[in-house]
């Protein structure tokens, strides 16, 4: 297994983290160069010119969608007068089964992700933020309420920063619990106290976000990013991924029956069997790899043979799945494909907000089927249900990302391990 050495050069998001994996308060993180990016945002910069310094970064979002952040940034309309509102919104609701990087930044690292949170605000304008805090994340709200605290203590927050007109205030509001809410306009209902359903788009949040004022709505990972670019530079963050065309570093892991999981900071272009073998220190006695999912539930599933493949954006993409979160699912050579999928589809009909038919219907649906097959009493027009049901639930033929993220593990589960399905048929009734 590789002996993790973290350096400021390298590993900009945790090369603070401390042995004992107690958070880092401000005294230690400023001693460790930290709101030296903010200072120098409010001290070089203009907000024009952080919003176009983000955009050369080619930094993307590290929620899962992979959306270009300076891009984003870009389409929030300037302040017509000081009186004007804009939010910034940090979407810390990790939801997504198997994942847990942004877990580890608050809990450990908050001012990094206060600092981000300040940087983003100032180039976009906003004068509130809030971080929608998944509600079992218990310790991180304790971390980031004291680093908030800590922050306004040294005048970091609050009105006329560092002697400037910037003005910027951080509220933490904690999630009931619903992974429909990892969804932006979702997300935006929930803290407006309605039903987190998605909202129709256009109007986009940058101009009709969180209480109709524009809004913009970034990832934990992605805002702890901001403050090493402002730091070192848009060269040093493009060269850190030498071997891919994604920039910078992405928290990635590896969970499932692996001798070791976890999750670490690495660069793009890292293949998936170097952070298996070489972090994760390979499968488990009497174990093997069946398949694996790069990003999350909501990924198709890879083979052995995809191990070799990028962790990036494009990579992940070519080999037909989706990068996501980058923490990584094994499924071991002892564990049924349909089980998993059923678990898997159980957890997406839940999570339904159940506002449009393919996706309030089709995955229960979808459930039930599994459910029989998995007891080996499927019918055999129960595998062509299934894929006729992966195709009304594709991209486009509901109202969010929601249901073509859910189909996705058992439509690629039907294409790589048809025989699996097939074993739960019984074909004597059917006469």
């Amino acid at each position: 297994m590789n002996n993790i050495i973290r350096n400021i050069e390298t590993h900009p998001l945790t090369w603070r983290l401390r042995k004992d994996k107690k958070p880092v308060w401000f005294d230690e993180y400023t001693k460790k160069e930290g709101y030296s990016g903010f200072k120098k945002a409010l001290k070089n910069f203009s907000s024009e010119e952080i919003i176009k310094l983000i955009i050369k970064s080619k930094l993307r979002g590290r929620g899962g969608a992979g959306f270009y952040t300076g891009l984003k940034w870009s389409l929030i309309p300037k302040k017509k007068k000081n009186t004007d509102i804009i939010y910034l919104l940090c979407n810390a609701d990790e939801m997504e089964p198997g994942t847990y990087k942004d877990r580890l930044l608050m809990e450990q690292m908050p001012h990094q992700l206060i600092e981000g949170m300040m940087i983003s605000a100032f180039a976009i304008q906003a004068n509130i933020g809030y971080i929608f805090l998944r509600g079992e994340y218990i310790k991180a709200e304790q971390s980031l309420r004291r680093a908030i605290i800590e922050a306004k203590e040294q005048k970091l927050l609050g009105q006329n920063i560092l002697n400037t007109t910037f003005d910027f205030e951080i509220f933490i509001h904690t999630g009931a619990g619903r992974y429909i809410c990892g969804e932006e306009t979702a997300l935006i209902n929930s803290l407006e106290g309605r039903r987190p359903n998605p909202r129709s788009k256009p109007p986009f949040p940058a101009e009709v976000g969180l209480w109709g004022k524009p809004t913009c709505v970034n990832n934990v990972e992605t805002l702890s990013n901001i403050p090493a670019i402002l730091n070192n530079g848009v060269q040093w963050y493009l060269n850190l991924s030498k071997k891919s065309n994604d920039t910078g570093t992405k928290m990635m892991g590896f969970c499932g029956k692996v001798n070791q999981p976890g999750v670490w900071e690495l660069p793009f272009g890292i293949t998936a069997r170097e952070i298996l073998e070489n972090y994760a220190n390979g499968m488990c006695k009497n174990h093997s790899l069946k398949a694996w999912q790069p990003g999350g539930a909501g990924t198709d599933f890879l083979l052995e043979k995809h191990l070799d493949i990028k962790m990036d954006f494009y990579s992940i993409a070519s080999a037909g799945s989706r990068l996501g979160t980058g923490i990584s699912i094994a499924i071991d050579n002892k564990t049924s494909i349909v089980s998993v999928v059923r678990n898997l589809e159980e957890f997406f009909a839940r999570e339904s907000c159940g506002l449009c038919t393919p996706c309030r219907d089709g995955l229960p649906w979808i459930v039930q089927i599994l459910c029989s097959i998995e007891k080996s009493k499927g019918l055999s027009k129960d595998i062509k249900i299934l894929k006729n049901l992966c195709y009304q639930l594709g991209p486009g033929k509901s109202f969010c990302a929601h249901a073509p993220g859910a189909i996705e593990p058992l439509q690629s589960a039907l294409k790589f391990f048809p025989e699996e399905f097939e074993k739960g048929i019984i074909k004597f009734i059917e006469k």
